[in-house]
């Protein structure tokens, strides 16, 4: 495998510091919306910004769905950031019920707007956050294996992902004493709530484990 990473350009992706991010660790980006180019990619990376109704409303209308999930069970590294991650799960509450792709059974639901002991949280969630590694999650030939738990990486959301199945939890983070979803895996695809690519060295590292996989 070459080290060529195809970035899926939908029209909400934050594509150029992404872009910018895998080629400072050495990859080959390729922006495209073609579905037949998406579907031959080597890695693939869904990246995105705004609101899951819209994010895949634009892939329907370019005809994505589809070969997103034929590209998903070839088993090649497929990797969603932000709304990327959400997208990649089976639901979500987003201003109503949306389908996603349903590569990872799950559901993204709001931050709850409560701290655990009472005190009002700021939503969206803005900020960076401690990582940590829930006890059945094996960090060995993830996103995660050069990362040490307590690493801190920067998120922006409103919603989080519940995943149906807890093996597919790999770290987690605290909002005001709620445990947030930060990775998700589940065989070759993986999604990160957070923004590698703005997280600093630590999110270089991950990047660079992407492009290994």
């Amino acid at each position: 495998m070459s080290n060529t990473v195809t970035l899926i350009d939908y029209g909400l992706g934050n594509l150029l510091s992404v872009a910018r991010a895998f080629e400072h660790c050495g990859a080959k980006v390729v922006l495209s919306h073609d579905p037949s180019e998406i579907e031959r990619a080597e890695r693939l990376v869904l990246p995105g910004v705004g609101a899951f109704a819209d994010g895949m409303h634009e892939l329907r209308e370019r005809g994505l769905v589809d070969p997103i999930r034929r590209y998903a069970e070839s088993d090649r590294p497929l990797l969603g950031i932000c709304l990327g991650m959400q997208m990649l799960v089976t639901t979500s509450e987003e201003f109503g019920e949306h389908k996603g792709l349903d590569l990872i059974p799950g559901r993204a639901r709001a931050i709850p707007q409560m701290a655990t002991n009472g005190v009002a949280l700021k939503i969206p969630h803005i900020g960076w956050s401690a990582l940590h590694r829930p006890e059945h999650a094996d960090w060995q030939g993830s996103l995660l294996v050069d990362t040490a738990p307590g690493s801190s990486v920067y998120l922006v959301h409103s919603f989080a992902v519940e995943t149906d199945d807890q093996s597919h939890l790999l770290s987690y983070c605290n909002y005001g004493g709620h445990s947030i979803a930060a990775t998700i895996q589940r065989g070759a695809v993986v999604g990160c709530q957070f923004h590698p690519e703005k997280s600093g060295p630590e999110g270089l590292r991950m990047l660079a484990a992407f492009m290994r996989s």
